[in-house]
């Protein structure tokens, strides 16, 4: 089966960018009330969702953990827990970016074959993946689905090209994944380079975090100390992994499959934390969540390391408490 595919310009997808999961609070007319009487407004809050990972001293993966063992607040003010579920089941909307341009050539048919162990180890029914590839553009391959043949289609369909857009392609896919619903991820396989003068990297940092993408970076290095290494875009894709609550990792001499293991391990393992956040006075509309382990003598949490979006854009329109 044929699919259609498009290269994408930043002016269309401009055209058709969405916040995901930050529609403005709704205003309600007052009720009818008598003549001097002060109105009541009614304000709806949206539900923040976080996805934590909780990590022992050796790496690994901790489960059995409860909604007690959490505290959470956002800008330091402590907040009520609404919604707790381990190891979530809910769909998983995956954008997959396979880095096409020449100077990770050499790796692309192992990158290619663990990439579709991943997706075969990783998808199920309601998860649903978008396959773009990129080099001196940006283009869908495979539009969102679960259906292992057209991806393996796609995987064996990729274009090449000589330069590098790479942090197009992070707004980019930060833009088709943002009507999704749930938790809406980025793996992202590439050296760090950005050869390509278009949209720069504080813009897609940004977008990733407004539209709540978790950026899970795969750093292509053949040699982990050679000299001529991009090390501005790698630390360019920590920081993006860091500041979305991803993770990043080094597919050294070709490796990859291992760092495909460790993200389907992860989100394999992940907690989600809802929570209705007060209203409250803010000279920002970023706002910072902290999440903590409530250590007692039964639970000490020793030794344990979590790992969630550092914060969420609010609305402009929010309002704030008078």
């Amino acid at each position: 089966m044929k699919l259609h595919r498009a290269r994408w310009g930043i002016s269309a997808a401009l055209a058709i960018a969405l916040v995901a999961g930050s529609a403005a609070p709704q205003e309600m007319p007052p009720s009818s009330a008598p003549p001097g009487s002060t109105p009541t407004f009614h304000v709806k809050v949206r539900l923040v969702n976080v996805f934590v990972n909780v990590i022992d001293a050796n790496g690994a993966p901790v489960g059995g953990l409860t909604q007690e063992d959490f505290a959470l607040s956002e800008d330091g003010v402590p907040q009520k827990i609404s919604y707790f579920e381990r190891q979530t089941d809910m769909p998983l909307s995956l954008v997959l970016a396979l880095d096409t341009s020449g100077s990770v050539r050499k790796d692309i048919d192992i990158e290619v074959h663990a990439a579709r162990d991943f997706l075969h180890a990783l998808l199920r029914p309601v998860d649903r993946l978008d396959l773009i590839d990129f080099n001196s553009s940006v283009r869908e391959v495979v539009p969102f689905t679960a259906d292992m043949r057209h991806l393996d289609w796609g995987l064996e369909n990729l274009d090449f090209g000589p330069a590098t857009a790479l942090y197009d392609a992070i707004y980019l896919s930060a833009q088709t994944l943002a009507p999704h619903s749930g938790r809406k991820v980025l793996v992202i396989i590439s050296d760090g380079g950005n050869t390509v003068k278009g949209v720069d990297y504080t813009q897609a940092l940004d977008q990733a975090i407004r539209d709540e993408v978790m950026v899970y970076s795969l750093i292509d290095l053949p040699i982990l100390n050679d000299a001529g290494r991009d090390t501005g875009g790698e630390h360019a894709l920590i920081t993006l992994s860091q500041e979305t609550g991803g993770k990043y990792y080094y597919a050294e001499f070709g490796d990859i499959s291992k760092a495909f293991r460790k993200i389907s391990e992860d989100l394999r393992t992940q907690y989600l934390i809802g929570y209705y956040p007060a209203q409250r006075r803010s000279q920002t509309d970023f706002r910072r969540i902290q999440v903590n382990l409530q250590s007692s003598t039964q639970k000490p949490h020793r030794g344990y390391t979590l790992r969630y979006r550092p914060g969420y854009y609010a609305t402009p329109s929010q309002p704030l408490d008078q």
